[in-house]
């Protein structure tokens, strides 16, 4: 049985055409009727829908001149990479897809590098020689160049006439092996993704590696040694659909009828016997991107955690913890895989959950020393001001970029205090390797990447270490209250030039208020920075005509009065904006 059995996936960097192939595929198995497909079909949520990205990995089942397909789609934004670390484990096989008209990208290399790692047989495709643009032969001559591919291996396809895709499911049976477990063995079953169903409990995801799984038999998940009777298993295809059973080499779903997802965690084993050995895990998504999420309303403080809960149902990769603030009041800061992440899930949280939120600056994780102390610290406002060290994260990033807007290039990257170790000239560009400051690039660096390059420049990137960071913190004061959610962490040498930079685009964005008020910078309990933003005037002598001057000096002494009040009881609004400027330099 299983070896008719194939299990894939497709890597792409983002809009190379991956969930168009998807879409191909699903009709051409005659899994989804080509009246009902529509296009990213297997893209089921809205924001990843309008905004033309897969977020979320999805697996369906296709039947095929006889064999069965596992599809494992995956995201292609650097953001959701986590996801295809998963779908690698549950596959023997990758369509390494590459855009004939923009040729390899950054997460092209980096998605080759991760498949080859996991001993996956790996397809070379090229995609859109249909379009007007298209340079087949050269992206196929940089593919076997890069990757070290035979010319006779690479595919010709159009995604989206469906001209080739037949031959790539020809070549998906003949190049992936069969998977390689027993049937006669214990239950090993890896757990690859998880999802809360209100009737069926936590849903989870798996790869039967070996061995076989039933309805109403007992299965144990080796992480937590939790026992449980599945109530239904069954295959994607692409919707939920029920089957007796899961036999080995076979990708499916099992519904638990647990009500706790965190008891299911991924990279979990599975199993119906206690004497098995685990499966190889592979590595948890670490959030390196914090932010802090606040309700307008401090009455919703509820629904947002509520609503937290549920997002966190079906993604594995986000984390939360209650914290407050002076100026924001109590909310949570929220890890994320990366910017484009975080704001998928912002955006979610408004929508989904009719929240109105305000969330902070993203921000990164510092290690501060103190003496004999050690401190993992998420929110720069819990910095303190004298320390005697501190580490900031460093990524391993690689750049592609057409030849012509290489200077730039090289221009913002060191500004962004980067460290060159390669500069590699490729068929259709170059190619460049940056270590990189993560706290650098989490903010505006992918916009200032596409708007040097005219949209053409791709970037990719992997967190490798901590190191020693001459930086010093800057408090932020408004109306002489120290607004947390503002403080920064800026390189010792920048200080003063970034300080004023800051105080300059917080008085654009900060509205004049009835009264008069500062807008500070601080290091330590030196200010660095100051405006004054002065106050909204009424014009309160306007309906005296003529007249005594007296009348007028009275009415505006009483205004000042009025205002000194004001200003001893009033709170400065600070919108939105505020928070991202401070660090979009």
């Amino acid at each position: 049985m299983s070896n008719n059995i194939r299990n894939f996936c497709i890597l792409a960097h983002i809009d190379h055409g991956k969930s168009t192939l998807a879409d191909r595929f699903l009709e051409l198995t005659g899994t989804v009727s080509g009246t009902v497909i529509k296009p990213q079909f297997l893209d089921t949520n809205p924001i990843s829908r309008e905004r033309g990205i897969t977020i979320k990995l999805a697996p369906v089942r296709m039947i095929y001149k006889n064999y069965i397909f596992n599809l494992i789609d995956t995201p292609g934004h650097v953001d959701f990479s986590y996801e295809v670390s998963r779908a690698l484990a549950a596959c023997e096989g990758a369509i390494l897809l590459v855009d004939a008209t923009a040729g390899i990208q950054a997460q092209t290399i980096s998605y080759f590098n991760k498949a080859k790692q996991q001993g996956l047989a790996v397809i070379p495709v090229v995609n859109k020689i249909d379009l007007a643009l298209a340079m087949p032969e050269e992206t196929a001559l940089s593919m076997v160049k890069t990757f070290g591919f035979g010319e006779d291996e690479i595919l010709f396809i159009s995604a989206k006439t469906g001209e080739g895709v037949a031959e790539v499911l020809k070549e998906i049976m003949r190049r992936v092996p069969p998977p390689t477990g027993k049937e006669n063995k214990p239950l090993r079953a890896l757990v690859f993704d998880s999802f809360y169903d209100n009737h069926k409990g936590v849903i989870a995801q798996v790869r039967v590696v070996d061995g076989r799984i039933n309805p109403g038999s007992r299965l144990i998940f080796m992480a937590n040694r939790l026992l449980f009777s599945p109530l239904e298993v069954g295959f994607f295809q692409p919707h939920k659909v029920r089957a007796n059973n899961l036999l080995t080499g076979e990708v499916g779903f099992v519904a638990t009828g647990l009500k706790d997802i965190s008891l299911v965690r991924v990279g979990d084993t599975l199993t119906d016997s206690s004497s098995v050995l685990p499966l190889p895990g592979y590595q948890q998504p670490q959030p390196m991107v914090f932010s802090g999420i606040y309700p307008v309303d401090q009455n919703n403080f509820t629904d947002l955690a509520q609503a937290l809960e549920k997002l966190k149902l079906n993604d594995a990769s986000l984390t939360f913890a209650g914290e407050s603030s002076l100026a924001l009041g109590k909310g949570f800061r929220v890890g994320f895989m990366g910017p484009l992440h975080g704001e998928v899930v912002i955006e979610r949280l408004e929508r989904e959950f009719d929240l109105e939120l305000v969330s902070t600056a993203p921000n990164v994780e510092y290690i501060i020393k103190i003496k004999d102390k050690i401190l993992n610290i998420k929110n720069i406002a819990e910095i303190p001001i004298a320390f005697d060290e501190i580490l900031e994260p460093i990524v391993n990033g690689i750049i592609i970029t057409p030849q012509e807007y290489l200077g730039k290039i090289l221009e913002v990257c060191q500004r962004k205090r980067g460290k060159q170790k390669s500069l590699e000239y490729l068929e259709k560009g170059v190619k460049l390797e940056y270590e990189l400051p993560l706290a650098e690039i989490i903010v505006d660096f992918f916009d200032q990447l596409k708007s040097l390059s005219s949209g053409f420049a791709s970037f990719d990137y992997e967190f490798i270490e901590f190191q020693v960071f001459d930086g010093v913190k800057v408090n932020i004061f408004v109306g002489g209250k120290v607004i947390d959610a503002l403080s920064v962490i800026i390189p010792k040498d920048q200080a003063y030039r970034q300080g004023r930079e800051i105080i300059e685009k917080l008085n654009r964005v900060i509205p004049k208020q009835m009264f008069e008020f500062s807008i500070q910078a601080s290091i330590g309990n030196k200010i660095i920075a100051r405006v004054t933003k002065k106050a909204w005037r009424k014009d309160v002598t306007a309906k005296l005509y003529g007249g005594d001057q007296t009348r007028k000096d009275k009415l505006l002494k009483k205004q000042k009065k009025g205002k000194k009040r004001m200003k001893a009881v009033g709170q400065v609004y600070i919108p939105q904006e505020a928070f991202l400027s401070v660090l979009k330099r």
